[in-house]
C-alpha cells in the first residue's frame, strides 16, 4: 500500500485529490495538512508519496521541500508559476530517484477523450480550425487567492493551462502564437479572458475562456475538410465531485445523450457521437503504477514546462501586442 499525505484544504484538495485517491485500491490516504502547516507531513518517514493542492505560487516551494524529503510529488497543475521552476523541479526529482507529475485532470474529461480520437481516426480530414472555449458567467469577482494579484493568479493561469496541455497534446509545438489577455469586469485585479491563438502551418487553434459569457460557446468546436465537430457542456466529473459522489459509482464521469457532440460532413448531414466516460481515476491508478516502478508517470512534467513556457509567451505577445515565434 502507498501511503499519501495531501497538502491542500481548499477545494482541489477535497473535492478533487482527496476522494480520487481514496478511489484508488494501492493508494491509502493517511494524512491531510494546509500550507502552513505541511512540514510535520514532510517529516513523517511512512509517508512515501505527497500530493500539493495549494494556491499556485506555493507548488514550487512545497514540492521542492518533498522531494527533498524524499517523497514522490503529484502537483495540481500548473506545476510551478514560471518555467525556469518547473525545471528546477524536474532536475531535483532525477537528482533524487524520486516520482513527480502533475495533475492534469482535463486530460482524462470524457470529452477530450472523444475529441482525441475523432481526431486520431482522421474522420474530419485535414484540420484547418480547431477552437477550445471555457466560459463562464461570474459577473461578482468570488472571493479567494485566484483573484487577488500575485504570481500564478488569474483565469489564464487558472484554465488557461488546462487548455495549453490538451493543444499541446493534440498538435504538438506551435510555430508561433499571439495573445489578448485581460480583465473585463469592471471590479477585476486579475485578467478575467483571455484569447490565444496557436500558429501551426495552416492550421490555427484558438483557445479562449471568459467571465461574461451567459450563452457559453462550444467547449470544442473542430473544422476539417471533410466535416466538422462541435461539442457543448463541460465534464460533468467537477459537479459530481463537487455533489459528493463516489468516483468508484456507477455512471460516474457519463456524460447526458443531449450533450453528446456533432459530427457534421461535407454534404451537411449530421451525426451525433456519444461521449466518451470521464475517467479521472485514471489518473491515479497511473500514479500508483509510477511509484511501483511499472509503468510511467501519468503526465509528465516537461509537458508542464512546456506549457508554462506557452504561458509566458502569451503574456509578452499581449503585453508588446505581436506574434510571437517558439
Amino acid at each position: 500500500m502507498i501511503r499519501v499525505g495531501l497538502i491542500g484544504r481548499g477545494m482541489a484538495g477535497t473535492v478533487f485529490h482527496a476522494p480520487l485517491i481514496r478511489s484508488v485500491a494501492d493508494l491509502e490516504l493517511v494524512a491531510t495538512a494546509g500550507s502552513a502547516d505541511a512540514a510535520a507531513l514532510l517529516a513523517d518517514p511512512s509517508i512515501d508519496l505527497v500530493v500539493i493542492a495549494t494556491p499556485n505560487r506555493s507548488h514550487y516551494p512545497l514540492a521542492e521541500a518533498a522531494l527533498q524529503a524524499g517523497k514522490h510529488v503529484v502537483v495540481d497543475k500548473p506545476l510551478t508559476v514560471t518555467s525556469a521552476e518547473a525545471v528546477g523541479l524536474i532536475t531535483l526529482a532525477a537528482e533524487r530517484e524520486r516520482m513527480l507529475t502533475v495533475f492534469q485532470n482535463r486530460r482524462w474529461d470524457g470529452d477530450f477523450l472523444t475529441v482525441r480520437d475523432v481526431l486520431a481516426g482522421g474522420r474530419l480530414g485535414e484540420i484547418a480550425l480547431f477552437e477550445a472555449h471555457w466560459d463562464r458567467f461570474r459577473p461578482a469577482i468570488k472571493p479567494g487567492w485566484r483573484e487577488v494579484p500575485a504570481e500564478g493568479a488569474g483565469l489564464f493561469f487558472d484554465l488557461g493551462a488546462h487548455l495549453i496541455d490538451q493543444a499541446l497534446i493534440l498538435f504538438g509545438t506551435p510555430e508561433a502564437l499571439t495573445a489578448d489577455i485581460g480583465a473585463q469586469r469592471a471590479a477585476a485585479d486579475v485578467d478575467d479572458y483571455f484569447r490565444l491563438t496557436l500558429h501551426y502551418g495552416r492550421l490555427r487553434v484558438n483557445l479562449s475562456a471568459a467571465t461574461l459569457v451567459t450563452a457559453p460557446r462550444p467547449r470544442f468546436a473542430v473544422y476539417g475538410t471533410a466535416g466538422a465537430l462541435v461539442k457543448y457542456g463541460l465534464d460533468p466529473q467537477e459537479a459530481a465531485l463537487r455533489d459528493g459522489i463516489d468516483p468508484r459509482s456507477s455512471g460516474f464521469g457519463e456524460d447526458s445523450e443531449a450533450r453528446y457532440a456533432t459530427f457534421t460532413d461535407v454534404r451537411g448531414e449530421p451525426e451525433r457521437i456519444p461521449t466518451q466516460a470521464g475517467r479521472y481515476r485514471d489518473f491515479y491508478a497511473a500514479v500508483a503504477r509510477a511509484v511501483r516502478g511499472e509503468g510511467p508517470v501519468p503526465v509528465d512534467p516537461a509537458d508542464a514546462r512546456a506549457a508554462l513556457r506557452i504561458i509566458e509567451l502569451a503574456r509578452e505577445s499581449a503585453r508588446e501586442r505581436r506574434r510571437i515565434a517558439l
